[in-house]
């Protein structure tokens, strides 16, 4: 099996040039995808893919960007995919993305040029002790980098690249899949499974060297709206039911030390309220609930339900609806079924010289929703870190490794077929 080297720095100047098209995502959005700038990187892509051989590539009307590497092997093989996505966060400026290369890192402070205020500290970013004598990456101070997932976008770009200029590498039909709106949790709403035409699949969206996920959070979405009872405030004595107290005093009644997202790691979930709004007449609020186990989750819903009805008894007149949706599960649930799709991964991972770590994602990738959709998919590593910041970096060498990994399961799986 040829072994991938990045002779030429190829990967890096990849990325950056990925790195540098904004592609911020919108939740308030209502069209797919929900920024057209994404569009911009995925017409890019399209136009490297036919380049570099990958003849049926394609963007759809709603972003998605297809690719087939046939098979060159007389072996049947299933199908299988390397997903990764295109917008970056809406917590973080993408515009005007300066990425700089810190060559052979020492461990010293990196003090970001545009804002010398964002400095990235080795005792703040302890996956940096890992990285002594490696190329970082960063933003210059003033967006983040999109190493999420842009990072991910580049390996799969380099692998691809690589196994169609080694004939000699073994491999079965693959697909290469680009989602839009990632990031706002639509990343697989207009996806063609069809024209995917798959059976199992990778995301490459992790952050440490050697992780893959093969469990994420169940995770559902509550909204709370509150009806008050309005007045004038100079004659509202007995009558006004502020529906903003109310609002207030429901949050405020939920677990303090216990069930937040600031008080909580590993596998315990949490109640989280992301935006309020309102006036006295009405207010409204959305929260996120997240565990491990659809029964915690449950649990969780049921807590918020009885905190709002506690609440709610003390104000006769007002009255609530509460709105609890369901948004993606567990993808253990479907990757258990299917235990060699991660056993492939995890031996991919140490023939490029890794420890493997498996991991729980405290979060979701597309990968969740796709194994509900009939494509097991855990996530693999793609070297991102403090994403959704101005803090973000990569590491180039620990990119290699994401592409070798890629390239050794592609392997794989015609190896053992």
């Amino acid at each position: 099996m040829s072994k991938y080297i990045n002779l030429d720095q190829s990967l890096a100047q990849r990325f950056i040039r990925y790195a540098a098209i904004d592609t911020q995502s919108d939740p308030g959005s209502t069209t797919c995808p929900s920024t057209l700038k994404q569009k911009n990187l995925g017409t890019l892509l399209v136009e490297e893919l036919i380049e570099m051989g990958v003849s049926d590539a394609e963007m759809d009307k709603n972003g998605y960007v297809y690719g087939t590497i046939p098979s060159n092997t007389n072996k049947k093989i299933p199908v299988i995919f390397f997903c990764s996505h295109m917008d970056t966060s809406p917590d973080c400026s993408g515009n005007g993305v300066k990425p700089i290369i810190h060559d052979n890192y020492q461990g010293a402070d990196l003090i970001l040029p545009d804002d010398v205020n964002i400095v990235l500290k080795m005792s703040e970013h302890t996956d940096l002790k890992h990285q002594i004598g490696h190329d970082i990456i960063t933003a210059s101070g003033t967006t983040l980098l999109g190493a999420d997932n842009k990072a991910g976008i580049a390996e799969i770009m380099e692998a691809a690249n690589f196994l169609i200029q080694h004939p000699e590498v073994k491999h079965g039909t693959i697909k290469i899949l680009f989602t839009p709106d990632e990031e706002i949790g639509r990343g697989v709403d207009q996806l063609d499974v069809e024209k995917l035409g798959a059976d199992f699949g990778y995301t490459i969206d992790g952050e440490t060297l050697g992780s893959i996920e093969d469990e994420t959070f169940s995770a559902d979405g509550a909204t709370l709206i509150i009806n008050g009872v309005s007045t004038h405030p100079g004659f509202a004595k007995g009558k006004m039911e502020s529906a903003i107290k109310i609002l207030a005093e429901i949050i405020a009644a939920l677990p303090k030390d216990t069930l937040t997202p600031e008080t909580t790691h590993q596998k315990e979930g949490f109640i989280h309220p992301v935006s309020i709004s309102g006036q006295v007449e009405q207010a409204e609020a959305h929260f996120i609930i997240r565990d491990f186990t659809d029964e915690k989750l449950t649990a969780h819903g049921q807590l918020l339900e009885n905190t709002v009805k506690n609440v709610m008894s003390k104000y006769p007149n007002a009255t609530f609806s509460l709105d609890i949706k369901a948004q993606y599960r567990n993808m253990k649930q479907i990757l258990d079924q299917y235990p060699q799709i991660v056993q492939f991964g995890i031996e991919a991972i140490e023939r490029a010289g890794v420890t493997a770590k498996k991991q729980s994602i405290r979060g979701g990738t597309d990968g969740s929703r796709l194994s509900f959709m009939g494509l097991p998919c855990p996530n693999i590593f793609a070297g991102e870190h403090a994403f959704h910041s101005k803090q973000e970096w990569v590491s180039v060498q620990d990119m290699e490794k994401a592409v070798q990994t890629i390239i050794n399961i592609a392997c794989i799986w015609e190896e053992k077929s």
